[in-house]
């Protein structure tokens, strides 16, 4: 009979005043006890309506189901059936708007903590230590990615499994993409991810670093070289300014340049060569997880007071609630219904301050979201010494003007059809090249497409 606790099983966390000092992991993960005893609120439904919630569609009744036995290691191989990276969904999926989103124990209570256990069976199999997976019998096929980011990971795991060469080439030093440089290590330690990676490379996947595509090699380049087909999921990496006055001083940057700085960078330490400013009053400038993991790695940064800055309320915050709660419990004060106007210099060019205007919601936009208006007359001056713009990014146009025959909208987005391939033929893309800034699980969720479309394409030359 199933455990009918209407709440989920608390996970640790580190104290918030002890935490908010450190980039050390903020959740602490779950003990066998606690996965096993949430694993039987599992109702096992035969609908199973949180796998179609899933982007990558993980068999969750199944592997909760395996949970609640004990039986962790056949847990891990139903869940890495579908998924290659499950410590990291685990970790950052916004499961309360996906699989736990449909969970009908959410109906007269929480749902089943499907993201905890995802995280549980992940973290239990790399202590253990998973032995390096069979390299599958080569299939004679050549396939090369850009990107070695979620999108671009997952579909080289999807065809390494199928017996496809595969060659990642990343811009970077470091594969990892946005799990990387974009989220911080006490939502994602970078050790995690790396484990992950070796993974797909004990499948045989080659990932050659510092490749910057359009720049090294053009994507005809890589043609020309053997490969039958390519995947672009190089991300959207360019970020988006208001175009106010002031963004310019020093003391402004991007969430983007920010996050790159200290998680990639190590620029939290002193004796490195990219080295972050040290702040003590920061404005962060959006709504969304970006944002909040800006704003909490300025507090971890030294900051004694740093503000979210966000024009509609907290109802309308793009964020996963979690994230919110955290930043609020480590002492991020929040601005909503406030919205940038100017940046102001104090006598040496650097930020002194920053102007905003209050606002109001009026009817909705075609986000559905309410739009918020300006009040008239309401401007003040908020007092910092930095501003992080986290408003948005959107795909370095870099690949698409060195490749003939590629299209993109008017966002700079690749255009694909429902087999994720692009206006050239043979070349597929998918992820935030495609979308624009999303999240992890649906970049995993289009490589997941594009692989199965590409070994579609090339078993039917």
């Amino acid at each position: 009979m199933a455990n009918m606790a209407p709440n989920k099983v608390i996970m640790p966390e580190q104290d918030p005043k002890i935490r908010a000092k450190n980039f050390d992991e903020v959740t602490l993960g779950y003990t066998e006890e606690m996965a096993m005893e949430e694993a039987t609120r599992c109702l096992n439904c035969k609908n199973k309506p949180c796998v179609s919630g899933c982007p990558v569609n993980v068999r969750i009744p199944e592997f909760i189901e395996e949970v609640a036995k004990g039986n962790f290691e056949k847990a891990y191989e139903i869940i890495s059936s579908t998924n290659s990276l499950p410590a990291v969904c685990g970790r950052v999926c916004p499961q309360e708007r996906q699989c736990e989103g449909k969970c009908v124990r959410g109906i007269k209570g929480e749902p089943v903590a499907i993201g905890r256990l995802e995280r549980f069976v992940a973290d239990y199999m790399i202590k253990k230590g998973t032995s390096a997976s069979s390299k599958p019998t080569p299939n004679g096929h050549k396939v090369a990615v850009v990107g070695a980011g979620p999108a671009g990971l997952t579909c080289a795991g999807d065809l390494a499994k199928l017996g496809y060469s595969v060659t990642i080439f990343e811009a970077f030093h470091t594969a990892g993409g946005v799990l990387m440089y974009g989220i911080p290590e006490f939502r994602l330690p970078k050790a995690i991810v790396q484990k992950e990676i070796q993974k797909l490379r004990d499948l045989g996947v080659e990932i050659m670093q510092d490749m910057v595509i359009g720049k090294v090699l053009s994507v005809d380049e890589i043609m020309d070289m053997g490969y039958e087909a390519v995947f672009i999921g190089s991300g959207a990496g360019l970020p988006r300014f208001m175009g106010i006055e002031g963004e310019s001083l020093i003391g402004v940057c991007s969430a983007n340049e920010y996050l790159t700085r200290i998680n990639l960078m190590k620029g939290y330490l002193d004796d490195y060569a990219t080295p972050v400013i040290k702040s003590e009053s920061v404005a962060v400038v959006g709504g969304g997880n970006v944002a909040m993991d800006a704003a909490r790695s300025a507090l971890r940064m030294g900051a004694e007071h740093v503000y979210i800055v966000y024009r509609r309320s907290e109802t309308e915050m793009p964020a996963r609630k979690e994230e919110v709660e955290h930043a609020k419990e480590e002492g991020v004060e929040f601005l909503t219904l406030n919205n940038p106007v100017k940046i102001n210099a104090d006598e040496n060019g650097r930020v002194c301050s920053m102007e905003c205007v209050k606002m109001e919601l009026g009817e909705p936009d075609q986000s559905g979201r309410r739009s918020p208006v300006a009040i008239e007359n309401s401007n003040y001056n908020l007092p910092v010494d930095t501003v992080i713009m986290a408003i948005g990014t959107s795909p370095n146009p870099l690949i698409r003007t060195t490749t003939d025959g590629l299209e993109a909208n008017n966002r700079g987005c690749l255009v694909v059809n429902e087999d994720m391939m692009t206006t050239k033929d043979a070349v597929y893309a998918g992820g935030d090249a495609v979308t624009g800034a999303a999240t992890v699980i649906l970049a995993m969720g289009a490589g997941k497409t594009a692989a199965k479309s590409i070994d579609e394409y090339i078993k039917q030359k």
